[in-house]
Parts: C-alpha cells; sequence; structure tokens
C-alpha cells in the first residue's frame, strides 16, 4: 500500500520547521509528501498565501505537491470550520478524489493540534496517525482545549525547536505524547536557504532590531498601550548606545505606529529603518547579524538568543502577564518562558528562575488543572517553597484560590469578592481615588 503524507502549515516558519524535520530524518520513508498550506488571516484573500512569499521556493523541493487548504473548504474560513461528524465519511473519500489519494495510508503532520484547521484536518482522516510540531513557545505549555480521544490518542510525538534546553513541552502530556527535539542544526540550515533566496533586505548590519507584535488585535493591550510599548522600545535601544535600529512590524499592524516610531527616532537623533517586506526574523539574523533583538514575547527572541547567540532584551511581560486573561490564556507560557529567562531592556536583570522546569509545571497547573491533573504535587511544592515577591507575577491570587493552592486568599477573607457591600465600597473608594487625582 502506497503511504502519502500530509504536512499542514499555516505559516512560513512552520514549513521551515518541517523542511528541518525532514531533512533530519524525523519522518519515515514515503511514496509522497504533500504540504497543505493554509492561509489563516482575518480576510484571507487580502493577505498573500505562504506559498508565494519570498524564500518558500527553496523549501518547495521536499514536497512532491503543495495543496490549499482555503481552496478545499471556500467560501468556509480554515479558522472556524470544522466538518459535523456525520458528514466526515463523506469528506474524506471527497479529498481522497480530489488530491488523488486513492487508498494510500495517509500519515498527518500539523501544527496547533487544539484548534482549526488542524482539527479539521485531523478529523477527517480519522485511520491516520498524527505527527504534531510544535508552533513556537506555546508548546511549553499544556494542551488549551480538552482534546477528543479519539484524536489525543493518535499522536505520536510532538516535534519541536530546542527553544529552551532541557525543558520539555508540556503540550499533549496527558496522553503521553513523547517529545522529539528537531537538530538545531538542520533548522539554521534552512534559514540559511531562506537567506539565500530573495532580494537583500535595504536595512543597517549590527542594528538594533526590534519585533513588533499586534496583542491589540487579541484585545489583550490597547493600541494606544501597544504603540507606547514599542516606542519604549526605541528608547531603550537607544539609551543602550545603538544608533541605528531596524523596526519589524507585525503584518497587520496599523501604519501609523511606524509614523510615530520614525518622529520617536528622530527626536533622539537615531536612524531607523521600518521593514516592509514580510521575511522571518530568523532570515534578518543570518542575513544583518543584529547587534540586539528586543521584542515582549516572542519566539524570535529565544531563537536569536539559543539559536543565533545575539543578545536579546525583552519589555512589556511584567504588563502582560497582569493583563492575560483568562489565566488559562495560551499565550501566558511562552510570556512567563520570556520574563524569566530574558534580561529586560531597562533595569537590572533578576535573578534566574530556582527551577525552570517547576516553574513551567506549575503555571501549567494552575492554567489547566482539569487537563493535567498529574501537575498538582509539583505545583502545590514550587508554590510552597519558591513564592517570592518576584515570582508571585506569574500567578493569580483569585485562581491560587479557586485551586485551593499554597498561595490562595485565607479562607476567613475569601468573602470578600462576594460580598456586594464591600465591592460597593471599594468602587466608591477608587471613585474617590480617581477624582482626587483629577483635582
Amino acid at each position: 500500500m502506497r503511504t502519502t503524507q500530509i504536512f499542514l502549515a499555516t505559516t512560513l516558519y512552520g514549513v521551515a520547521t518541517l523542511a528541518a524535520a525532514i531533512d533530519s530524518d524525523c519522518f519515515g520513508p514515503a511514496d509522497r509528501r504533500l504540504l497543505l498550506v493554509s492561509n489563516n488571516a482575518p480576510i484571507p484573500e487580502t493577505s498573500p498565501s505562504l506559498d508565494t512569499m519570498p524564500g518558500f521556493a527553496s523549501l518547495r523541493g521536499r514536497f512532491d505537491g503543495v495543496l490549499s487548504w482555503n481552496e478545499t473548504i471556500a467560501p468556509m474560513h480554515p479558522g472556524g470550520w470544522a466538518p459535523r461528524a456525520d458528514d466526515v465519511p463523506l469528506w474524506e473519500r471527497q479529498l481522497r478524489r480530489a488530491w488523488d489519494l486513492g487508498d494510500d495510508r495517509i500519515e498527518l503532520a500539523v501544527e496547533s493540534i487544539q484548534v482549526n484547521p488542524a482539527g479539521a484536518v485531523a478529523q477527517l482522516f480519522p485511520d491516520a496517525p498524527l505527527h504534531v510540531y510544535a508552533d513556537g513557545l506555546m508548546s511549553y505549555g499544556p494542551t488549551r482545549n480538552k482534546l477528543d480521544p479519539l484524536v489525543g490518542s493518535r499522536v505520536r510525538r510532538v516535534l519541536h525547536l530546542d527553544l529552551v534546553p532541557e525543558l520539555e513541552p508540556l503540550l499533549l502530556g496527558e496522553f503521553g505524547v513523547r517529545a522529539e527535539v528537531i537538530p538545531t542544526a538542520a533548522f539554521t540550515k534552512v534559514v540559511g536557504e531562506l537567506s539565500a533566496d530573495g532580494e537583500e533586505p535595504e536595512v543597517p548590519r549590527g542594528a538594533a532590531l526590534l519585533l513588533g507584535q499586534y496583542l491589540a488585535a487579541l484585545s489583550i493591550l490597547t493600541e494606544a498601550e501597544e504603540e507606547e510599548l514599542h516606542l519604549a522600545m526605541v528608547r531603550g535601544a537607544a539609551a543602550r548606545g545603538h544608533r541605528e535600529i531596524v523596526f519589524k512590524p507585525h503584518p497587520s499592524a496599523p501604519p501609523a505606529w511606524s509614523r510615530s516610531l520614525r518622529t520617536e527616532a528622530e527626536g533622539l537623533g537615531v536612524e531607523l529603518t521600518v521593514l516592509e517586506s514580510p521575511l522571518l526574523a530568523e532570515v534578518l539574523y543570518d542575513r544583518i547579524a543584529p547587534a540586539l533583538v528586543v521584542g515582549c514575547f516572542s519566539t524570535a527572541l529565544l531563537t536569536a538568543s539559543a539559536f543565533y547567540d545575539i543578545p536579546v532584551a525583552r519589555t512589556g511581560t511584567e504588563l502582560l502577564l497582569d493583563r492575560l486573561t483568562p489565566y488559562q490564556n495560551s499565550n501566558r507560557i511562552p510570556v512567563t518562558l520570556v520574563d524569566a529567562l530574558l534580561p529586560p531592556l531597562e533595569g537590572e536583570a533578576p535573578d534566574p528562575p530556582h527551577d525552570l522546569t517547576a516553574l513551567v509545571a506549575a503555571v501549567g497547573y494552575a492554567m489547566q488543572s482539569e487537563i493535567r491533573p498529574d501537575l498538582r504535587p509539583a505545583a502545590e511544592h514550587y508554590l510552597t517553597h519558591h513564592l517570592t515577591p518576584h515570582t508571585w507575577r506569574y500567578f493569580k491570587r483569585r485562581r491560587l484560590t479557586t485551586l485551593a493552592l499554597p498561595g490562595a486568599i485565607p479562607s476567613q477573607l475569601a468573602f470578600i469578592p462576594r460580598n456586594a457591600t464591600v465591592r460597593k465600597l471599594a468602587r466608591r473608594a477608587r471613585s474617590a481615588a480617581r477624582r482626587a487625582r483629577a483635582s
């Protein structure tokens, strides 16, 4: 029987990760390898598909064919569509016919198995073994949703880059899925191919590189707060003596942000270049060898530090840890790791975490106690012995109270958040304080 491996990717970073895994023989032999491309942008028609991006041609040779998930399920959106259970057999037959799969034995490699389109594709081939490859730092956190055992039990392993050496992902641990590292050398080799394929960006070598994110789109920060975060990056880099700065904006960020950054840079006597082309941050590391990389909690901060030995600095993580809601927000582990491991752009770096694995286990349990009840003893031990004024930023007292963990609100005071009279007095006090500040 012929074997066909189908690799689902939503980003060029994901394709690069898959290419590195294929080059490292992380996948067994197959008669065909097909790349299934999905564009998950809010309006896919206005965003370039990853197979049209600079550098993709250098990765194309790993696959025998490229398929479009958007075209397959049009007019439905990849992020919001999944098949009804009764329709799965019909869809599988249709896909086998449309993609010339016949009676092939199918293997699937997907990222973000907890959400669509990965979840939908996994459902449509119910007999296919699954390989999950990590979408950056999120894989170190627990599975964000409870998976159907018929899906979770099919996952053979979690493939991930060694972004945080000696730390294993919590992802899919509830199913006993083993983690497997994709060799770093294979990934940097793939990045080198991407770097060689395409025009040289007109940015100065050795500049400070600022990584923009679009947290306002996730309702984590307001647009004004995120703009200020980027301005703080410029000020912090300039304060460190960098006279040339490159800003890599998020593709969906408002153009007005770039204009305000240019104004800020001019006032500081700094030369600012805004990168317009959608290059991977790792390609920039390879091409321009930045002297410093600054960001909030981007995975690219860890690739710069761990893979390219480039100095890095974080900013805004303490604010993000406070703002992320609910506590179960899947960005919590990435923010926690960046905050715990990397130095701040301004101020003194805190001591490294006493036990990073234990910290991640404690945060992971607090995030998903029902999915990972096995992590409770580790969480109790960490909170009993390592809860300090600094590590409190990684936890919320209300969440610890809900789970009856060390650090919870004392039982005799637990009535306060639910007491209407106390809440009314607190609102009056806050209102009076605001009036006093305004006067």
